[in-house]
């Protein structure tokens, strides 16, 4: 449950989720859930960002695992199916359980990387003709391309730049066989940013 998480034990849990976890499927991409979101963290370090927004891209899809360790919290959680009628907003469960520990700038690529897309498929021209079949599945769950109203406040927003990064690396990093550091590359600067916050 999320109230036994700590500062001494968030770094090693989410280490245990992607021992455990990250081997499954990722939406019916080629490539496994884990494998996504350290191919994200690889693009973001590769063009030069600061650690805050290669964490971000690290743990932006963490949320897929929430009802696991979130129990009644999570009741719309979980990982997504191509079955799916509704949304299951693991970008808000994300957020949830990495709001107490990292910036406000990496909690928000995680909680609005799902906006994100749909900003880009309202903004930006050839876009939504790039979302796999199960991103425009569940672009549909999620409320579709935003409106000029919601894409203007959208684009406000203070951290909007990075969250932006994020959905970009988020649609690269689906590449089969691609080999990249792992998760434990990353510890010293999940204890950073720990630290830091």
């Amino acid at each position: 449950m999320i109230e036994q998480l700590n500062r001494s034990n968030i770094i090693p849990f989410l280490s245990d989720i992607f021992a455990r976890r990250g081997a499954e499927e990722y939406l019916g991409e080629p490539v496994t859930i884990g494998m996504h979101m350290l191919q994200a963290a690889h693009f973001a370090a590769s063009d030069g960002h600061d650690e805050d927004v290669v964490i971000a891209a690290l743990l932006h899809d963490i949320g897929h695992f929430t009802t696991e360790f979130l129990g009644k919290e999570a009741d719309d959680g979980g990982v997504f199916s191509m079955d799916d009628t509704h949304d299951r907003h693991h970008e808000q469960a994300g957020a949830l359980v990495l709001a107490p520990f990292f910036s406000s700038l990496i909690v928000d690529c995680a909680r609005y990387h799902v906006a994100a897309k749909r900003y880009l498929c309202a903004r930006e021209d050839g876009y939504f003709a790039k979302l796999s079949a199960a991103s425009v599945h569940s672009l549909e769950l999620q409320g579709g391309p935003m409106s000029d109203e919601e894409a203007d406040e959208f684009a406000a927003h203070p951290h909007f730049e990075a969250i932006i990064a994020v959905r970009r690396y988020d649609e690269m990093g689906k590449i089969a066989g691609l080999d990249v550091p792992d998760f434990a590359d990353y510890l010293p600067m999940l204890d950073r940013a720990v630290a830091r916050h």
